[in-house]
């Protein structure tokens, strides 16, 4: 009974988001409650919903402190030198701007860091494809693409994996390199595929070279909010914040950090106590938004690990598998495990399902590393920019200013490809035996 009703909760709440029969805030709220109500949970809903949002307060406060922050430097024109920068590097071709974009987003991400990576990168090119009426799906595709495919030893999956399992990390991702460097041929050639045809919707024609630079004009209140003057102070403490989160993102916590950062950004470039209260009331509705959302999944999280549907879920997953199929177990899961990001929180799966599944595959004479890298595949690496249930998601659609709906439809098929390719290099290259 649990499993199916944690996979009827799991179906209807997607159903209801890309349908757009209910916005995900009220999605990820009322599905999860209505579902703990028909399981008999009763008043211990409650206590699920709360543990689910306590869970999530850490993250609340950091993308509201960073899209302040954000916001805060942006109005102050940090950004603008860095922007004309890019576009005389990349130009105005969609096509070097779409490859631009992902090798930028890639090399945020070196940190292992989704939320880090989604902050500084779409911000920074998001005027970029404003300015010249570009698809901003493809730029949330685009990010997406290099965050999902950079899972390196230092990554949340990947310590995950490696704790679950009692692996060395070593184990896991060594041979996983090469496939890894196949996955990032595809995802470029993706990004030169999505700036293509850019170019055919948007007119551009080999014979035209490009799109002409358009032009940038401020309006006075702009002007007004713009401190030039500030500029390398502005980038200095910008290091200084995302820096500490890097360096030492175990002892300050990034919402810390933000806070502190938004108070600074706010005395030095708006000291006027009007001002800086325009500023912050100029971003709450976007700050507020995603707080919105973001507690929202925290109850839907919430609900589905306190109750047991997760857990069940995977129990009763684990029994379907016939033992004359336990060869193909990883490649199966190498498959599966980016879909499967949709279904299952990154700690549900790695602690509480992929225990399970390696133990079934060893007794069948499947050695546990090799389920593992299957899972690091696509088990949020490629999937956790789309999954419903990491909050990086939200955020990547709320800077790009998008649907969920659109952004899941639009770069679903893009990660699930790589996760598929990466699937195959593995076969090939020997490392999940047939």
């Amino acid at each position: 009974m649990l499993p199916l009703l944690g996979l009827a909760t799991i179906v209807v709440l997607l159903g209801a988001i890309l349908s757009k029969r209910m916005s995900p805030l009220v999605a990820l709220i009322i599905v999860p409650i209505a579902a703990s109500l028909i399981g008999g949970f009763g008043l211990s809903t409650s206590k699920f919903v709360i543990d689910g949002l306590k869970s999530l307060a850490p993250v609340v406060g950091m993308f509201v402190f960073a899209i302040l922050y954000f916001g805060t430097i942006t109005d102050a024109g940090t950004l603008d030198p860095i922007i004309d920068r890019i576009l005389r590097a990349v130009g105005t071709r969609p096509t070097r701007i779409v490859m631009g974009t992902t090798l930028l987003a890639l090399l945020i991400h070196l940190d292992g860091s989704g939320a880090v990576c989604f902050l500084v990168t779409i911000p920074a090119m998001l005027p970029l494809y404003e300015r010249l009426n570009m698809d901003k799906r493809v730029l949330a595709a685009a990010v997406s693409m290099a965050a999902g495919i950079n899972f390196l030893p230092w990554t949340g999956p990947m310590i995950r994996a490696s704790a679950s399992l009692h692996l060395p990390i070593s184990s896991l991702f060594n041979p996983l390199i090469p496939v890894q460097a196949i996955g990032l041929v595809f995802v470029f050639g993706m990004a030169w595929w999505l700036g293509r045809r850019e170019e055919k919707r948007l007119g551009l024609t080999s014979a035209s070279g490009s799109i002409p630079m358009p032009e940038r004009k401020l309006t006075p209140e702009e002007e007004a909010l713009r401190r030039p003057q500030n500029f390398w102070f502005n980038i200095v403490l910008t290091i200084v914040v995302l820096g500490t989160m890097v360096i030492m993102g175990e002892k300050v916590p990034p919402a810390i950090m933000f806070m502190v950062g938004l108070c600074i950004a706010l005395m030095v470039n708006y000291p006027n106590v009007d001002m800086q209260r325009k500023r912050i009331d100029a971003h709450a509705r976007a700050a507020l938004m995603m707080a919105g959302i973001l507690l929202a999944a925290g109850v839907f999280t919430g609900v589905m690990q306190g109750s047991g549907m997760l857990k069940a879920m995977a129990q009763a997953a684990v029994g379907f598998v016939p033992p004359a199929m336990a060869g193909h177990i990883p490649v199966v899961l190498g498959v599966l495990s980016m879909p499967l990001s949709m279904l299952f929180d990154p700690d549900s799966f790695y602690f509480g399902v992929l225990p399970v599944i390696a133990e079934v595959a060893s007794q069948l004479g499947v050695p546990a590393v090799h389920v593992g890298q299957a899972a690091l595949l696509g088990q949020m690496t490629t999937g956790f920019p789309v999954s419903p249930l990491t909050p990086a998601t939200f955020l990547v659609v709320g800077l790009c200013g998008i649907d969920l709906a659109d952004h899941q439809k639009f770069t679903f098929p893009l990660l699930f490809g790589a996760s598929i390719v990466m699937t195959i290099a593995c076969v090939v290259l020997g490392i999940f035996p047939l």
